[in-house]
């Protein structure tokens, strides 16, 4: 509740600033990734959040929702992109059980993300092999697990976890051919994370940093429609979870600067030995601001 209150007031203290310019192309902000940072929506890209230019700013909320067979993922948050070079956001993410005998889990964590572009330029760079490049760091947190009271479990640590807070690191580099209507995304990330984080951060497998990949390739059908696949590598530091990769296919919907929606088919791999079955389902996202 504090954080979904702290987003409330940081997107309402954001509108009261003078209105972005919005002067860069309609979609080259991305839509939200499902940790909060601008991008796909697995993985962050290095654009920049929202349509402002290099003279100004762009804000901007999102809530997204994954559900598949045995679990669902909510998360909301709001992200400030300035002089279309610093991203700061700020999310909070809700995970629950469906089914037997997780049915009653509930785990949250917040995140606080951190980008900046260090180096090209994702349109004006068309007549250069040099992609636009960011670095991020993505501070988060997780609350007391809920739901397994009665096995005595109120914290990460007792599921194996070593930490419940955590820090990744990452570099984007995302190259937009205009002219073949195709975005390319690299994201190479620096984790302890069990699944994102959700399951704390390190376990009793390994306790070490491990670079993880995560690949992003878009089409672009026209301004406002673009379609796609992702990947994100996962390491496996749990013996509760053997944990897998991310994928998914999603389609993303523009029809203004102050909107977009991404549909997607994901697949998350097997979420702990409790339901050792591969999680396939829906995400759905939701993206407003200027």
């Amino acid at each position: 509740m504090a954080a979904c209150m702290l987003l409330t007031s940081a997107y309402a203290s954001a509108r009261e600033l003078p209105l972005p310019d919005k002067g860069r192309l309609l979609a080259t902000g991305g839509v939200k990734q499902v940790e909060g940072a601008g991008g796909g929506g697995l993985a962050p890209w290095a654009t920049i959040t929202g349509y402002g230019s290099e003279d100004s700013y762009g804000v901007n909320a999102h809530i997204t929702q994954i559900s598949t067979q045995d679990y669902r993922l909510r998360t909301a948050g709001v992200a400030v992109g300035i002089a279309d070079r610093l991203e700061m956001s700020l999310s909070t993410q809700k995970f629950t059980g469906s089914q037997a005998p997780l049915d009653k889990l509930e785990l949250n964590q917040d995140t606080l993300g951190i980008k900046l572009k260090i180096a090209g330029d994702l349109v004006s760079g068309q007549d250069t092999w040099q992609p636009q490049v960011a670095v991020g760091v993505m501070f988060k947190r997780d609350h007391a697990v809920k739901g397994l009271e009665a096995l005595g479990v109120t914290n990460v640590k007792q599921l194996g976890a070593i930490d419940d807070h955590g820090i990744d690191y990452y570099v984007s580099a995302t190259k937009l051919y205009l002219d073949q209507s195709l975005l390319v995304n690299g994201t190479l990330r620096l984790t302890k994370a069990n699944q994102m984080g959700l399951l704390g951060f390190g376990g009793d497998k390994r306790n070490q940093y491990q670079l993880q990949p995560e690949i992003s390739v878009a089409y672009l059908f026209n301004r406002k429609l673009v379609g796609g696949v992702e990947y994100r590598g996962k390491p496996r530091n749990l013996g509760v979870d053997n944990e897998k990769a991310y994928y998914d296919a999603f389609l993303a919907w523009f029809p203004s600067k102050e909107f977009s929606l991404t549909l997607a088919y994901v697949n998350l791999g097997d979420i702990t030995v409790f339901n050792p079955k591969t999680q396939r389902g829906w995400y759905l996202s939701l993206q407003v601001g200027n």
